[in-house]
């Protein structure tokens, strides 16, 4: 059982590694995003709704996976979640029909809902032994492997298939569970046997004031997360098809979006102690708000990269601080609620786009980010003095 610093430190290690290896296959997947939509012949709205796949399969996983974290444990189900992840993003080029697609992103959908919740829940004890704020770094791993995965699908765009290369991804994420997986079996969650801490389990009664503060945490998560996720599986599609860049650049498009935000989390604990909570949500909000407005609707490609990265220094740190916030306010369970909430904004965003895609444009689509950017910058107003900076 873990409780030596040397313990700790192999735990975050690990659990750094499952972050990034996260954030490594989603964005493998998202870049490969435009040529499994020729491959299969749909229409931004079809695409629309096979995305809706991946949502469908998060959430009922989401409500699932904290009974199965309290029963087999938090690491057990981020190490079984995450051989799920690597097996099943090999499935999309094997689609040649919406409906298909739909099918086998449930499944996609449902290992990377489980292995977010899980690993965030192992990240909260890791936090609370450890007494350091370090959950930004953890997202900063998530970004970095996003980062890596797109700019790798950007290199390899032009000479491997879709089928090729998400094989290729899924050997790596099996190898790397394989290896970083053992440290996590080897032992249990460090608060599983902290004197004197309430178990884990045991449930905090809030009043409706706390509970409504979590839930409002929570939407300034689904803010950030909802440009997370349109940036993720539109932003190369809008590069492509309305920029007319390669796919090559247009897969780098991500790749700016995610080097800005990882390079935001990094520094992310400087500037918390620097501007406080409070002011750290509002920055990055109208930061996003800018730089998203000059991604979608700027008519050149070089102008649209710029907006990404400004867009993803904006968004960087707003999600870790509205999750930060509801855990200071009602503990574990309110890291549990604004995380939930925080990827739905994420696995939902996307589909809301294509249908916005299809009624009006893409570009036009894409500016809905600004927009939410905006509701999070105005609740971050609203919320600076409810807890201590």
């Amino acid at each position: 059982m873990p409780g030596t610093p040397n313990d700790l430190s192999r735990l975050r290690t690990a659990l750094t590694t499952f972050f990034a290896l996260d954030g490594f296959l989603f964005a493998g997947w998202v870049v490969r995003i435009p040529a499994i939509k020729e491959q299969t012949g749909a229409s931004a709205g079809d695409l629309g709704l096979a995305l809706l796949g991946v949502s469908a399969g998060a959430v009922l996983t989401m409500t699932l996976t904290g009974r199965l974290c309290r029963r087999f444990g938090t690491h057990e189900v981020t190490v079984v979640c995450a051989v799920l992840l690597s097996l099943s993003v090999v499935l999309p080029p094997l689609t040649h029909s919406t409906l298909a697609l739909g099918a086998v992103l449930l499944i996609f959908g449902a290992a990377y809902g489980g292995i977010n919740v899980a690993f965030n829940s192992a990240a909260v004890d890791l936090v609370a032994a450890l007494r350091r704020p370090i959950m930004p770094s953890f997202h900063a791993a998530f970004s970095l492997g996003g980062m890596v995965g797109a700019g790798l699908g950007g290199l390899v765009a032009g000479s491997l298939s879709p089928a090729r290369h998400l094989l290729s991804l899924a050997v790596i994420g099996l190898l790397v569970t394989a290896v970083a997986g053992r440290t996590l079996l080897r032992h249990e969650p460090p608060t599983a046997a902290s004197p004197g801490r309430p178990a884990k389990d045991t449930p905090r009664r809030l009043d409706s004031r706390t509970r409504g503060l979590v839930i409002v945490f929570g939407l300034i998560a689904l803010c950030t997360a909802y440009g997370e996720g349109a940036m993720a599986d539109w932003g190369a599609l809008h590069l492509e098809q309305d920029l007319d860049a390669t796919p090559g650049v247009a897969a780098i498009g991500y790749s700016c979006f995610a080097l800005a935000m990882t390079i935001g989390r990094l520094s992310g604990t400087a500037l918390l102690e620097r501007l406080g909570h409070g002011r750290t949500v509002v920055v990055g909000g109208a930061t996003a708000v800018a730089g998203m407005l000059l991604g979608s609707l700027a008519p050149s490609l070089w102008a649209a990269l710029l907006g990404f990265a400004v867009t993803g220094l904006g968004l960087a740190n707003l999600f870790p601080v509205a999750v930060e916030r509801a855990g200071t306010l009602a503990g574990p369970s309110g890291v549990a609620t604004a995380s939930t909430l925080g990827y739905g904004g994420m696995l939902l965003g996307p589909p809301a786009i294509g249908f916005m895609a299809d009624w009006f444009s893409l570009p036009v689509a894409l500016a809905s980010v600004a927009v939410l950017a905006a509701i999070a910058t105005l609740i971050g107003v609203a919320t600076r003095r409810t807890t201590p900076n």
